[in-house]
């Protein structure tokens, strides 16, 4: 039988998503009540400009306090879509105090407080959901905590950023280079007019935060993540992995150690191979590619920011949460007993693609194989190409640390031969 009762719920936000939150709860009020076993009901909407129209949305909802929305005391849910570190925090917070469960899609506040967050829901016997923080519409935090929660994870690595993964694509369809898709990006809604979250790796990195706590069991915080952004990958870059087998991606990487003993969370531009399901992956789609013992390799695709898509993941958490306060019960909460070391990037191990601007003259080949073996770092492949006294020189290294890769590239700049290093990128995927 279903309460006719309704469940009540606050929303911190009316932008883009928020507003797509109010709409679907307003078509599909039907659909909702029936899933859940009640009606949900839009009680209050916080908002920084009340004058702003908002079709749809009854007048009488609106308001700019939202302390006082949060702390009214009926509310079951907020949902917070504003964004930001503070008041987001504070708001999330006082909301648990008051009763209410929350359902967010915040990832630097997760990424950053995710700890205390969960410890506040937990001390008052509430739900903290945030499936929208990470690749947008893309079932994923569900799935690794709860279809997963049987199986050890060990590797989760991934599109995680649409604007990128646009620019990225565009300089590798058409040739171009970085600030001209970057330009594209802008004129198409893609990038915001200051893109540096984006492209700097800043948004991928949380991510990647949340993504490897719940993987690993671990806390790991926005600044245990390795970030380096995409802005001087180039069209060069794409031309020497094409001759590769291969495109180039900024990808989000948590991995867990080979004997198990730590983690390691990392955002950069990688060289992938054009077999490998990621370098398929096109336009501002998002995907991210899972590892585990038990269920092998599993890959999740789809849109993965956008009002309408990130709204759906919105309302996928706020039916659940609905459902455990009909039942008196709290879905999982923070899954941290593993408590495993987050390691330096030095001790990551991968291959590398560098490129060296060099002399052309007979010797340097074998000098700069001689300092890469020097410092314990095994070529794969290597290119040259080279006229007029000058020549490009493109090394593929078997696995090496981070570290010993560092300690080759700073002995290279010191050879006479060596006029420059023109790019370094990590090679995954293999």
């Amino acid at each position: 039988m279903m309460r006719t009762r309704p469940l009540k719920v606050a929303l911190l936000g009316c932008g883009v998503v928020g507003s797509e939150v109010a709409r679907i709860m307003t078509t599909h009020a039907d659909d909702l009540a029936a899933r859940i076993g009640a009606p949900v009901e839009l009680a209050g909407v916080a908002v920084r400009r009340p004058s702003r129209v908002r079709e749809g949305i009854d007048p009488a909802l609106v308001t700019t306090d939202a302390t006082a929305l949060v702390k009214r005391g009926d509310i079951d849910v907020v949902v917070e879509v504003i964004g930001g570190i503070e008041p987001a925090r504070t708001l999330i917070t006082s909301a648990f105090e008051h009763g209410a469960s929350v359902v967010s899609a915040n990832k630097a506040l997760l990424a950053q407080d995710g700890a205390a967050l969960h410890a506040a829901a937990g001390e008052h016997g509430r739900d903290l959901y945030y499936e929208a923080a990470v690749a947008g519409a893309i079932p994923l935090i569900r799935p690794l905590r709860e279809s997963l929660a049987g199986d050890k994870i060990n590797r989760v690595m991934g599109i995680v950023n649409g604007t990128t993964n646009f620019i990225l694509d565009k300089m590798d369809s058409t040739g171009a280079g970085y600030q001209e898709a970057l330009d594209e990006a802008t004129a198409l809604g893609y990038a915001e007019a200051d893109p540096t979250a984006d492209v700097e790796g800043f948004d991928a990195a949380a991510k990647a935060a949340i993504l490897a706590g719940i993987a690993f069991h671990t806390r790991v915080r926005l600044d245990d993540v390795y970030r380096e952004g995409m802005t001087e990958v180039t069209a060069a870059d794409f031309a020497s992995a094409k001759e590769m087998g291969c495109t180039i991606k900024l990808l989000a990487i948590c991995e867990r150690a080979a004997d198990g003993g730590s983690v390691t969370a990392r955002v950069h531009p990688a060289v992938i191979p054009l077999s490998h399901p990621l370098a398929s992956v096109r336009g501002a789609y998002n995907a991210v590619f899972v590892e585990s013992d038990a269920a092998g390799q599993l890959m999740f695709y789809g849109p993965g920011a956008g009002g309408a898509p990130t709204a759906s993941a919105v309302l996928g958490d706020l039916v659940a949460v609905c459902r455990n306060r009909l039942s008196g019960a709290t879905g999982p909460g923070e899954s941290a007993y593993a408590a495993l070391p987050v390691s330096p990037m030095g001790e990551v191990v991968t291959r590398y693609h560098i490129s060296l601007d060099v002399a052309d003259k007979p010797g340097v080949l074998a000098q700069v194989a001689t300092v890469f073996a020097e410092h314990g770092v095994s070529i794969d492949t290597v290119r040259q190409q080279g006229k007029d006294g000058e020549a490009s020189l493109v090394v593929v290294t078997h696995r090496a640390s981070d570290a010993s890769l560092t300690g080759t590239v700073e002995a290279l700049r010191k050879l006479d031969t060596v006029r420059g290093v023109a790019s370094i990128m990590r090679v995954e995927g293999e």
